[in-house]
């Protein structure tokens, strides 16, 4: 049975849908590729924060996965799949905002710790550790999901139909709404203590005042992009909320279409994440390469003690970048 798209959504709204998600998709696919290349090729040791990288990158391939199939509906205006694979997806979209959240704040955190607590980071953190979190995460995720599949039968609609029972489920909204701003929260606050951190760092190497400066701008950038693809969205839900349970007074559509609106923006996160991502897996590697180079340097020339000096200080430098 063929269904709308969106109900009753305006067709200038699909066509932005369109006009964001088609350059997400393309640009996105290509960058995660090129980090899955990376992965595969230049890393040759697992961390703790290649780990959650990988879980980043397997989830905004989940919203990759979505975006063809929401770009030919909008296009053709409706949806032929059936109800159930349009859950599947709804579900999808919903484990890909989560789980970026939770990941980004995760990643944040574990940078946090490397950064300003070295010596409790050695106990804190861990390949095995991090994997276990991310396994947590994506249980929570895929069960809390589950609310997409319930009373498939009576829509008429896909994407995002925003049922009335929904919206009802109080529990639901504060849950999503307390996730995202006990995240932001932890996302500020260690954002600001790393880059705090590294710009009070004073060193005689110029390449780690480099490194300093680039690590603090993919920091902030990382802050700036959760902040901005992420604020909209969870603002617009609370009002939407308000609006169904009739505490605010106004036309729904108007609430349902910026909803609408800023989740796809929130999608453009997906593409933003790729391109920090696959910067600081590049730095990750060029670490890496200088350190074993340094390595070498180290056998080659152990009689030569003034060398030997010099060496010990660039390998302590190298170890706390491997850190972050």
């Amino acid at each position: 049975m063929d269904m709308s798209v969106n109900g009753s959504i305006s067709r200038p709204i699909q066509i932005f849908q369109i006009v964001v998600y088609t350059p997400t998709f393309m640009f996105g696919f290509i960058l995660n590729i090129c980090a899955i290349w990376i992965l595969l090729t230049k890393i040759k040791k697992w961390t703790t924060l290649t780990i959650y990288l990988v879980n980043l990158i397997l989830n905004d391939c989940l919203l990759l996965f979505t975006l063809p199939f929401k770009i030919h509906a909008y296009k053709v205006g409706m949806w032929s799949l059936g109800r159930l694979f349009c859950s599947f997806l709804e579900s999808l979209h919903f484990v890909n905002i989560y789980g970026s959240i939770l990941i980004i704040t995760c990643i944040a955190f574990d940078r946090y710790l490397a950064i300003r607590h070295p010596f409790s980071a050695r106990a804190l953190r861990s390949p095995l550790k991090a994997a276990l979190v991310c396994g947590v995460v994506w249980i929570i995720l895929f069960s809390a999901s589950t609310e997409s599949y319930k009373n498939t039968s009576n829509r008429t609609s896909c994407f995002y139909g925003f049922s009335h029972e929904l919206w009802k489920k109080l529990w639901l909204v504060l849950i999503i709404e307390v996730v995202f701003v006990g995240s932001a929260i932890i996302m500020t606050f260690c954002s600001v203590e790393i880059i705090r951190t590294l710009t009070d760092r004073n060193t005689k190497l110029d390449w780690h005042k480099l490194r300093n400066s680039k690590s603090i701008k993919i920091v902030l950038a990382n802050l700036l992009t959760f902040l901005v693809c992420f604020i909209p969205y969870h603002v617009a839900v609370f009002v939407y909320f308000l609006v169904k349970n009739k505490v605010i007074t106004s036309n729904s559509d108007t609430p349902r279409n910026i909803v609408i609106v800023t989740m796809c923006i929130s999608s453009i996160n997906c593409l933003l994440d790729a391109l920090c991502y696959y910067f600081i897996l590049k730095e990750h590697w060029k670490i890496n390469s200088k350190d074993a180079t340094a390595q070498r340097e180290v056998h080659s020339s152990q009689d030569e003690q003034p060398k030997n000096k010099s060496l010990t200080e660039y390998n302590y430098c190298t170890l706390k970048w491997q850190k972050f």
